[in-house]
């Protein structure tokens, strides 16, 4: 298992868990990062922060200390 922040451009990955607890998770699942979704990594800014994924059809930008919160698999 692997965290978002260390998923490379281009590479789809299935979350499967998100750590954190109370608002910081809950804002993850506002932005409709939920367990079984698919994200893409799109790009990553020249300093590594933010990252732009696709999520649910729409293109999102995360902080890596957020990405670090979510667990994914490589699909």
């Amino acid at each position: 298992m692997y965290t978002l922040k260390s998923i490379p451009i281009g590479e789809t990955v299935k979350v499967i868990r998100l750590d954190g607890q109370g608002a910081l998770k809950r804002k993850i699942m506002d932005m409709g990062i939920t367990k079984g979704i698919k994200i893409s990594v799109k790009k990553i800014a020249p300093l590594g922060d933010p990252i732009e994924i696709t999520v649910r059809g729409y293109e999102l930008s995360i902080r890596k200390a957020d990405a670090e919160k979510i667990i994914v698999e490589r699909c």
